[in-house]
């Protein structure tokens, strides 16, 4: 038997082994990460607060049964619900989503990893008012860090899109390792945790392409959080884990969804995503358009009056954006009109501007949007595709140019980097902030507004805050 242990022991997956040992060893040092994740946590919220001014979203929010009250469970922002941590992370993860509106990642596979927040903030919450843990806001920002950083970097080298799987494993995957931690699990319950994430593998991307795309793709990073909690506490049971859950010949996830190829971690784990995550900071829409989105209103002062005029439109931009972004024929919700690179940048140009309500039915109606539409045309540049992959740059280029039926040409607008990305931060936290605090008035009284802007605005106001009385200035 001792003999049959230590082979087992020898042959478990070196992915649970290492995410295992990150979570509860490393110690987060960089200023600028723990800095960057104060940003992305407000942004996160604030986002999250825009969103319930959707139905379509508050309609998913709140107790499963109606009338559900848990007694010191975990509070969802922006409402008075109190709900288990699962189902609160599920709450919170969906409404900061919701809008397409948070950080995003781009690498070999793209994802947002502010959705982990939704499991972190519902268990800190859950932690501290229990009194099992008294944990501040500098806890939080460390979870975060990790979980960036696992989600990130697992994006790397990892394409679950080439398989048609989507992102929001890797949310999964880093909720499930970072709450397992914050719950006190040891190392062996962090790795049965994360191989039964694995084990579930992961949603296809249906609901995120032509012609199912629909309002799933808002809720299902809550979803995947939410989900982390659950194995989380089944973990901390005792609930068994499954050591080649990854490499397992025929039955394990490589061969089974993956091609055959190895689930890889291509850098040390410590706080890179975090340092040079990107922000959604003036337009709601996918990422990979966020430069045509600028490129567009840049243009909208010469077009507007010319819109009938319009002959061509030319958007040069990278091979992710082609593959994903791309569409052609009727948009049937707001899901698919924010990822229609086309759509995006009609909007840019007739209106100089795009906010979340530009993808509802009622603008949508404009037919000059259709009509831009029709008329351009989107054309891989390698260069972009190069650039977007290197990991010294890491661009997001995208170019547009207008012909009119007069013969005549505008220049061609060139944005390489967006407003949210890390060569732009200067330029763009004044901003970011700008839109944390219009966020935090959709929601919220004057008074109240102007409490958590003091709070968040010191960091070392923020960090010494403890978890559950933070979360209780956000509530309504």
């Amino acid at each position: 038997m001792k003999e049959l242990n230590s082979v087992k022991a020898k042959t478990v997956d070196s992915v649970f082994e290492t995410i295992a040992n990150y979570v509860l060893d490393k110690e987060i040092t960089s200023e600028v990460a723990l800095e960057t994740a104060r940003y992305v946590l407000i942004d996160s919220l604030g986002c999250g607060f825009l969103a319930l001014r959707y139905p379509e979203c508050t309609k998913h929010l709140g107790p499963i049964v109606p009338g559900t009250i848990v007694p010191n469970g975990s509070r969802v922002p922006g409402t008075s619900f109190e709900l288990d941590p699962v189902h609160a992370a599920f709450n919170i993860g969906c409404m900061i989503r919701w809008l397409d509106y948070n950080d995003t990642w781009l690498a070999a596979e793209w994802g947002h990893p502010s959705d982990n927040l939704g499991g972190i903030l519902a268990v800190a919450d859950y932690l501290s008012r229990t009194r099992k843990r008294a944990l501040k806001m500098r806890d939080i920002l460390v979870a975060m860090v990790k979980a960036h950083e696992i989600q990130g970097v697992l994006a790397l080298t990892n394409s679950l899109n080439r398989q048609g799987l989507d992102h929001v494993l890797f949310v999964k995957i880093a909720t499930t390792a970072v709450v397992t931690g914050m719950l006190g699990g040891t190392k062996e319950e962090i790795m049965n945790a994360v191989s039964n994430a694995w084990l579930d593998n992961s949603s296809l991307r249906t609901y995120r392409h032509f012609p199912n795309t629909g309002s799933r793709k808002s809720w299902a990073a809550g979803d995947a959080t939410s989900r982390g909690v659950r194995l989380a506490f089944m973990a901390l049971k005792g609930e068994m884990g499954y050591s080649t859950a990854l490499s397992a010949p025929h039955w394990g996830f490589q061969d089974v969804l993956f091609d055959g190829k190895e689930i890889t971690l291509s850098r040390t784990l410590d706080s890179y995503v975090m340092e040079n995550i990107l922000f959604k900071i003036s337009y709601p829409a996918e990422f990979h358009a966020q430069t045509a989105a600028e490129c567009a209103i840049r243009l909208h002062p010469i077009v507007r009056d010319r819109l009938v005029e319009v002959n061509r439109i030319v958007i040069d931009t990278q091979e992710s954006a082609v593959r994903i972004l791309d569409k052609k024929g009727p948009l049937h919700n707001p899901a698919d009109r924010d990822h229609c690179l086309q759509y995006i940048t009609a909007i840019g140009l007739i209106y100089g501007t795009i906010n979340a309500d530009h993808y509802e039915d009622e603008t949508a109606q404009d037919q000059r949007i259709d009509q831009l539409r029709e008329k351009m045309e989107i054309v891989e540049n390698k260069q972009y595709s190069i650039d977007y992959l290197d990991p010294n740059l890491r661009s997001i280029a995208n170019a547009v140019q207008i012909y009119f039926k007069d013969g005549s040409v505008s220049e061609k607008i060139e944005c390489q980097y967006p407003i949210g990305h890390p060569f732009r931060r200067d330029e763009g936290v004044p901003l970011l902030i700008k839109k944390f605090q219009d966020n935090l008035e959709t929601c919220f009284p004057v008074k109240q507004v102007q409490e958590i802007m003091s709070i968040c605005m010191d960091s070392s106001v923020l960090i010494d805050y403890q978890v559950d009385e933070f979360i209780s200035k956000l509530l309504i």
